[in-house]
């Protein structure tokens, strides 16, 4: 078989003297394969992040089995290689902290392997962005399969997600208006199967985001990960796979700015993650695709909301796809998208999502009644966020939108625990909540503790939602009024280093502003006399992230990995 770019990549490895000849065939032979399994076949590789330590990822060994089938009706050979696996609500520090060795191992092994094209199998928050990333590096033909969500977690006659009502009842419990009996019995009843977390948090968000990127087949992002027609998903992607190995088709033509822009969109429509934006802007740096944050701002403008869920909304991703799913979604925005935008199907976008409808039209809205006209998320620009911040409007209470505050800082996540129920602290409803050495270097890694608890005393005051700000991340399941990712981030000398308790704060959401209310004289004051924080993580791949890690606006990748850096196709063999 030949490609429409040339030799098949694989080739090369059979294409050499007797001896690496007889190394390279001896790995599929003593396998039980005989060399005309192989030989002159395209070899697909199966990057696999299975595992039993992330749940969300412990059913894509049967998804494997489904991707290899249909590899083998469309006559090429599947080869299974497993990466590293992340898990958000179990890895510590935090998944982010791995999500770059992820797309390292990915892009290393399709370049070191005599693969021809890639199946990615992902499916929890840093595993799919990992795997773009990776696979965007080395720029050999890919599609990806996402592992779906799990069924609607149930309640006392109630559909709770993982996690967006944990934080809900968890304030409940916290004010003692929820028992320890209570807690128990709704946890048993949260996680009903296999797959990601069932709101539109990050796993949820990321793989309509693939969707919406041409990286995956439409109508996929949305399907129960239990549900059978996953599988056939799975199965018609190791066919599909190899018509774009046939073609060249790569991941470079398929994630164009255009592209991204549908992808941006998509995030606003669908009431998605912050935690998207840090990871959209980093594959994009993979390709050297630029993506500025004031983008995301410009394109939420004339976005509408039209996705009813959970933490923005009432539903959760099993009703979204029963609803009609995202190619209902992109139908009522099709004047906004890029529609001749490549899929890994060989379709445009326009093309696959011709005849789609919405079949419940209170999960997804209608263009003419949006849960909100202008997107649902912010990007703040100010004083305390030169390098910008990001706020999810619609997860957000209306009356906090604009709101000036006195400032309440902690120091690190450790303090923020140990003290914010201490009633000495005096906090009040309209102060602010600021944490701050959680960001890319400073924890290291930004874990998802931007959504500040509250005081437990304010909690059983009634308080439910109050300004908080930090260099962090949030889960995407979280809600309230959160502003996060503030750039540059304190421990790399950023005006969050320079907040004091009792300063004061304004957000001005409609103008796009986040200031810190304190005299210049005074802020260059206090930056003379202002230290870092000794980093902790000095060896081994944590050492390596903390001295190249950027900043969130420009993904968190490490620096020496942006920008393009896949081989020039004609006359390249390896690579």
């Amino acid at each position: 078989m030949t490609r429409e770019d040339g030799p098949l990549r694989s080739e090369s490895w059979w294409d050499t003297g007797a001896l690496d000849l007889i190394g390279h065939r001896s790995q599929f032979r003593m396998q039980g394969y005989p060399e005309e399994t192989f030989l002159g076949r395209p070899i697909i590789g199966i990057m696999n992040s299975w595992s039993e330590v992330a749940g969300c990822n412990a059913h894509l060994r049967d998804l494997a089995e489904h991707v290899r089938r249909g590899v083998l009706r469309a006559g090429g050979f599947p080869v299974e290689v497993p990466v590293i696996s992340l898990g958000e609500p179990i890895i510590k520090p935090t998944a982010m902290l791995y999500r770059n060795l992820m797309a390292m191992a990915v892009e290393e092994l399709i370049r070191g392997n005599p693969l021809d094209g890639v199946v990615l199998l992902a499916s929890c928050d840093k595993t799919i962005p990992a795997s773009l990333m990776g696979a965007a590096s080395v720029d050999v033909p890919t599609l990806m399969v996402t592992g779906g969500p799990m069924l609607s977690g149930r309640f006392r006659n109630e559909d709770v997600g993982a996690c967006t009502d944990c934080w809900r009842l968890h304030d409940e419990l916290r004010a003692g208006r929820f028992s320890q009996a209570d807690w128990d019995e709704f946890e048993s009843g949260m996680c009903r199967s296999d797959g990601h977390c069932s709101p539109m948090g990050t796993a949820s968000t990321m793989g309509c985001l693939t969707e919406a990127l041409g990286m995956a087949p439409g109508g996929s992002a949305a399907i129960p990960a239990v549900d059978a027609r996953r599988r056939h998903v799975a199965e018609r992607a190791g066919a599909q796979i190899l018509d774009l190995v046939a073609a060249g088709t790569r991941p470079s033509d398929i994630m164009t700015r255009a592209a991204f822009e549908n992808a941006i969109r998509t995030l606003h429509a669908i009431g998605g993650s912050t935690n998207a934006v840090i990871h959209l802007v980093a594959i994009a740096g993979r390709l050297g695709v630029d993506l500025p944050l004031d983008l995301f701002d410009e394109l939420a403008a004339s976005t509408p909301l039209l996705v009813n869920l959970k933490p923005s909304g009432q539903y959760l991703m099993e009703d979204f796809y029963f609803a009609g799913g995202l190619p209902a979604v992109h139908a009522q925005m099709a004047d906004l998208l890029h529609l001749d935008a490549l899929t890994v199907t060989g379709r445009t976008l326009g093309e696959s999502i011709a005849g789609a409808r919405i079949v419940n039209d209170d999960v997804i809205r209608q263009r003419d009644r949006p849960l909100h006209a202008g997107g649902s998320l912010a990007i703040l620009r100010g004083s305390l966020c030169p390098d910008g911040a990001v706020l999810k409007v619609s997860a957000a209470s209306e009356a906090l939108l604009q709101h000036e505050g006195r400032a309440v800082v902690f120091e690190s996540v450790d303090e923020l625990h140990a003290t914010v129920d201490d009633p000495a602290l005096e906090i009040e409803p309209d102060d602010v909540l600021v944490l701050r050495n959680a960001g890319p270097v400073g924890f290291p890694g930004m874990p998802e503790v931007g959504h500040l608890p509250m005081p437990d005393y304010l909690l059983r005051r009634g308080v439910r939602d109050m300004v908080r700000i930090s260099d962090a991340r949030m889960s995407g399941t979280g809600f309230g009024t959160v502003i996060l990712h503030v750039a540059p981030e304190a421990s790399a000398g950023g005006p969050l280093a320079l907040v004091r308790t009792g300063d004061r704060i304004r957000l001005d959401t409609a103008g796009r502003r986040l200031d810190l209310l304190v005299a210049a004289e005074e802020l260059e004051s206090r930056r003379r006399a202002w230290t870092p924080r000794p980093v902790r993580d000095v060896r081994g791949y944590r050492g390596l992230y903390v001295r190249t890690v950027t900043q969130a606006d420009r993904g968190c990748d490490l620096d020496f990995l942006v920008g393009s850096s896949a081989p020039v196709r004609a006359g390249i063999t390896h690579g």
